[in-house]
């Protein structure tokens, strides 16, 4: 029987997710040689070899790949009995770091924050992020939840050892300027629109994922004027006839009243699915199951 130990084991874990030495050293305050020092020791105890050479740099065998697998569950199990005292000891307590992107901010974050107060021992510490859809779950190595999003139409892809809580589905719909010609229409077409100057988001998050279907559907490429992450700037720039673009309904249509139209897509089902990523040793935490419920009454709340 090995006697393993799990702080040790948590160093793999850290290298499987997050890739290099120097990357492990700086998201756990060590240093490099410190982190290589721990991996050799783990390797004495479990007698065979977990990390090799590769260029520069190393990368996990075979054997280190399925040790770190098995590390996420003892982290599991011991969050899971800290979890247990901690509650006995008198419930929720402690803080809670929430990545979350501004544009789902803006639709959550106020009746999240309003929940909240009904549990004064709950710190909540909130930093904006907006990354494409993909880079989402890896941002969750360095905050206990994380609010991302994707497209309609893309499986939900390999997290590794992050799990995903569904909030909501937002309808994206097409915005276009006060005077536009489909200003009065509750519904348009694909080949209505594609071919309007647009404003867009960058290249690989989910709203521009949607834009490039349409524009495959109908075999015409979209003209995109602007590229920005921020809703309010593409919000502005149709309204001052700079373009149309695709907006999310439930957080735009707030703002939309007499400055700019929204239009159903009538042949598409365009939208993006919003989820909480939380490591599995992080949900068990009361404090973190807390935040994710508020999160998910709040989501139901706003589609209902």
């Amino acid at each position: 029987m090995v006697d393993f130990d799990v702080h040790l084991l948590a160093v793999l874990r850290e290298l499987a997710e997050r890739g290099s030495v120097t990357a492990v050293a700086e998201a756990t305050h060590r240093t490099p040689s410190a982190v290589s020092q721990q991996l050799q020791t783990l390797q004495r105890q479990v007698g065979v070899p977990l990390v090799e050479r590769i260029g520069r740099g190393v990368r996990l065998t075979a054997h280190g790949e399925v040790l770190a697998g098995l590390s996420a569950g003892v982290a599991t199990a011991i969050a899971r009995v800290d979890a247990a005292w901690q509650e006995y000891l008198g419930g929720a307590t402690g803080r809670v770091d929430l990545a979350i992107f501004p544009s789902v901010a803006e639709l959550l974050l106020p009746g999240v924050l309003t929940r909240m107060r009904a549990h004064p021992g709950i710190e909540l510490a909130l930093v904006d992020v907006d990354v494409s859809e993909g880079e989402f779950a890896p941002l969750a190595a360095d905050h206990d939840v994380v609010v991302g999003h994707r497209s309609d139409g893309v499986r939900l892809a390999d997290q590794g050892s992050v799990e995903t809580v569904p909030l909501l589905r937002e309808p994206l719909d097409v915005a276009v300027p006060p005077g536009h010609r489909l200003a009065g229409r509750e519904r348009v077409g694909i080949d209505e629109v594609v071919g309007e100057t647009w404003i867009g988001v960058p290249e690989g998050y989910p709203i521009d994922r949607v834009l490039q279907a349409m524009a495959a559907a109908s075999d015409a490429p979209p003209s995109v004027a602007f590229r920005t992450i921020h809703l309010p700037v593409i919000e502005n720039l149709v309204a001052a006839g700079h373009g149309v673009a695709l907006v999310p309904r439930y957080t735009s249509g707030t703002r939309a009243s007499g400055r700019f139209h929204l239009a159903e897509l009538a042949d598409v089902r365009a939208g993006r699915r919003i989820e909480a990523l939380v490591r599995p040793d992080r949900a068990v935490r009361p404090v973190v199951r807390t935040v994710l419920e508020a999160l998910v009454a709040e989501a139901l709340d706003v589609t209902t």
